[in-house]
């Protein structure tokens, strides 16, 4: 089979992935081999390949927004029919044993695995998942727009209850990729006003078309003081004006699993007045599931930019020098 590689992670333009023919993997006991037909091109899969992310598996093959269709199941296997169509996200594995398991924070698992990092993804045209961490997709949502829910969509529907917007209230989003403009939308359904923040025209663009109230630059502080607000862009540099931004008691949550340093924050401007900076530190499988039921029913429709499998590298070149608006997506099968 056909699969990309990061050989040796370093700078996107560098090329540090190859594309290789590859044996088929075979289904383990309890796994499923999943026929990959899209694969979402995600930020964190630009982390695998350039090296902000610390290499768990040599020549590992990224991408962890995939959709398919069960090709065959290992020993025990039985969540999931040949045929079926399925979802596979960044979250492959935890233990179900330690503390975090036990309380429902499998997201916090010390021995959580992930998809395209820890074990082989979706830039192939076969996978193998652990089929209690598969999801089963509605049948409303078509391929392109499953694939990017299944990380930018669960990782922003996360970060967005942790920003804890109240109800009608004001909500920042700092960048405008794949994640933030379905945030966005979720946000909107649910009645906050959203402003945006972001560098790229084409994003500033989507942002009002999708009815933020507010759009501007990265650098300039919105019009109005924010009750949360989300720092998508891996940007630590952001941190301060976000937080500059928020009212009393507002939160910052930052939802990348990557952000350059943070510069020293002022006590004053910054944190007092029951201000809060946290970090969203990716998912739970019950995350996903909402996610996939709540999506459809509020009309949360992905922007998408297609590429052929043969083009994966050049995708995330596009992903890197903001030549994307919305989310890049992989046509494999």
């Amino acid at each position: 089979m056909r699969a990309w590689e990061v050989v040796a992670p370093g700078p996107i333009d560098g090329r540090p992935l190859r594309l290789t023919e590859r044996p088929q993997p075979q289904p383990a006991a309890g796994e499923v081999l999943v026929s990959v037909r899209v694969c979402g091109v995600c930020r964190t899969d630009l982390h695998v390949a350039e090296g902000d992310l610390p290499v768990h598996r040599p020549h590992v093959v990224p991408g962890h927004e995939v959709v398919g269709t069960v090709a065959e199941v290992g020993e025990g296997a039985s969540r999931f029919a040949v045929g079926e169509r399925v979802g596979v996200a960044w979250l492959a594995s935890t233990c179900g044993r330690c503390r975090f398991c036990r309380r429902g924070a499998e997201n916090l698992c010390p021995n959580a695995r992930f998809t395209g990092w820890d074990r082989d993804g979706g830039y192939a045209e076969s996978t193998v998942v652990d089929e209690r961490y598969a999801y089963r997709l509605p049948e409303s949502l078509p391929d392109d727009q499953a694939a990017p829910l299944l990380c930018a969509g669960i990782i922003g529907y996360r970060a967005l209850k942790l920003a804890d917007v109240p109800p009608g209230g004001r909500l920042g989003l700092y960048g405008f990729g794949g994640s933030a403009h379905v945030t966005a939308q979720i946000a909107i359904a649910q009645g906050a006003e959203v402003y945006v923040a972001t560098r790229a025209a084409e994003a500033r663009a989507l942002a009002t078309e999708l009815g933020a109230v507010w759009v501007g630059d990265s650098a300039e502080p919105p019009p109005v003081p924010l009750d949360a607000a989300i720092l998508f862009a891996p940007v630590g540099d952001l941190v301060q004006p976000a937080l500059a931004a928020l009212d009393r008691g507002g939160t910052l949550a930052v939802a990348g699993i990557h952000l350059t340093d943070i510069p020293a924050l002022d006590y004053q401007a910054h944190l007092f007045q029951e201000r809060r900076l946290r970090s969203v530190t990716a998912n739970t499988r019950r995350d996903g599931e909402e996610l996939l039921q709540l999506a459809p029913r509020l009309g949360v429709h992905a922007t998408t930019q297609p590429y052929p499998l043969a083009r994966a590298d050049e995708a995330l070149a596009d992903l890197a020098h903001d030549r994307i608006t919305g989310a890049g997506v992989l046509h494999v099968s």
